[in-house]
């Protein structure tokens, strides 16, 4: 039995990875390690929970002996690596919290592989998952490929970045063998509301101002967390060794023009009138250090293993929006703070 460890498991595009991998894959035993912070939510999991070949372990990556120990009882054959402190507005207001997750934290997990498979690495690998924000930003034209230099411009970016080269140097170093993809801005069920889109939908829902940074002119790639899942899943199986793949929805959109999608999509599912939503838009002091545009070329992954995205922007953010009218109670959970209940009940953790 082929054991993996996903990391970050209880997050939002860790879930849908688990998920994807316990039900496509009953003969692999997964384990999810979660440090269960904010936005990790075991109710996200809830349908696999019983099943035979997954397991959840409560732990900090940052703890190096306890990730030693998880390590040398599983004995993986693979990690896939998406445990990370993601959202720029908290980095620059506590950047150290993001240097102590996603580099000593990632060079925690290198350290723990790297050690059970002491340089026996067939049939090994180390997927990391990061972000497009390590290369910078873009003008108006322009695509980041895989050979676009790094240039981090936020403490998230740039902790990032220092991640994705500790792995490569644990490659060249060890011969640890590793994987490395680089997503856009993903979107989809099981968001915690503190992204964009996840936020405009509930401050739609409850009539709430809307705020947008600056003008609103800021571009994005927008990518459907389920196809991000199946893109994981399809690198992590077929992809090149020591390779790296960006993985993009061929999809941009200015956030003032997403926003103004979002409000007239949720007017007629609310039935409230037509630009009735429109009128909590709030424009806020830009953020320090907003890239301008994000862009992916994701022809990569697309021509070497034939991954394109499923669904076009429109039905994801329609699958997107019904899913969160239809799971008020999960959305209020995770607003409250009522959700780490089921944690405490379900596992018996605090």
């Amino acid at each position: 039995m082929k054991k993996i460890i996903i990391t970050g498991g209880a997050g939002f595009i860790g879930s849908h990875v688990v998920r994807r991998f316990v039900n496509k894959y009953p003969e692999y035993k997964i384990l999810n390690l979660d440090a269960l912070t904010y936005a990790g939510n075991l109710e996200n999991l809830k349908d696999v929970e019983g099943k035979s070949n997954y397991q959840f372990v409560k732990a900090d990556i940052i703890d190096q002996n306890y990730i030693n120990q998880i390590f040398n009882e599983f004995q993986p054959d693979g990690v896939i690596h998406l445990a990370a402190e993601s959202h720029v507005d908290r980095s620059i207001t506590s950047p150290m919290e993001f240097v102590k997750t996603n580099v000593l934290g990632t060079v925690n997990l290198l350290n723990a592989a790297n050690n059970i498979w002491k340089g026996n690495f067939k049939g090994k690998k180390f997927h990391h998952v990061s972000t497009d924000e390590v290369y910078g930003a873009l003008g108006e034209t322009g695509y980041f490929t895989e050979k676009t230099k790094y240039d981090p411009h936020s403490p998230y970016s740039a902790s990032k970045a220092s991640s994705d080269h500790f792995v490569r140097a644990y490659s060249d170093t060890y011969g640890l063998p590793i994987l490395i993809t680089n997503c856009s801005n993903n979107y989809g069920p099981n968001h915690f509301p503190e992204k964009l889109i996840p936020l405009m939908i509930h401050n739609i829902i409850h009539q709430n101002p809307l705020p947008v940074y600056g003008d609103g002119k800021y571009t994005r790639d927008w990518l459907f967390v389920i196809d991000h899942a199946i893109a994981i899943d399809l690198v992590f199986h077929e992809g090149v060794i020591n390779e790296n793949y960006n993985i993009g929805g061929f999809n941009e959109w200015k956030n003032i023009d997403l926003v103004k999608l979002l409000c007239n999509l949720m007017d007629t599912k609310l039935n409230r009138q037509k630009g009735e939503s429109e009128k909590l838009i709030t424009f806020v002091k830009d953020r320090p250090g907003h890239d301008l545009r994000y862009a992916i070329d994701a022809s990569k992954i697309n021509i070497e293993l034939g991954w394109k995205p499923s669904v076009t922007f429109e039905e994801g953010l329609e699958k997107t929006i019904d899913w969160y009218l239809e799971n008020e109670e999960w959305l209020n959970h995770v607003t409250s703070g009522e959700y780490q209940k089921y944690y405490q009940e379900q596992y018996n953790y605090k």
